[in-house]
């Protein structure tokens, strides 16, 4: 599996880790790690160390748990991006709405 999770009650986070290719593909499996969450304060951190490709539906994903994080007032870091993801978050220029972790 591309996508694996887990959910640290001792800090409230939500580690989601991605594999490989971050793409449309991985969409619903992405957004079941954490629709269900819907506590106050929730940090989600989201591991590319092992991510090899990321695309604009990716993007968008992350997007959208950022969207889902603020209504809870929660957080979202992009924790360890690959050199070659990274260079798609900074042409997107996401380190000016997300915290990106090298």
């Amino acid at each position: 599996m591309a996508i694996t999770s887990f959910f640290d009650d001792s800090n409230n986070t939500l580690n989601i880790n991605i594999e490989n290719q971050f793409d449309f593909s991985k969409h619903q499996d992405f957004k079941d790690t954490y629709n269900k969450l819907t506590d106050t304060g929730i940090k989600f951190v989201v591991d590319l160390s092992k991510a090899s490709h990321m695309d604009s539906s990716a993007l968008g994903m992350i997007l959208l748990l950022r969207e889902h994080a603020n209504v809870n007032k929660g957080s979202v870091v992009i924790s360890k991006p690959s050199d070659s993801v990274y260079k798609v978050l900074e042409i997107a220029q996401f380190q000016k709405l997300i915290d990106i972790q090298r």
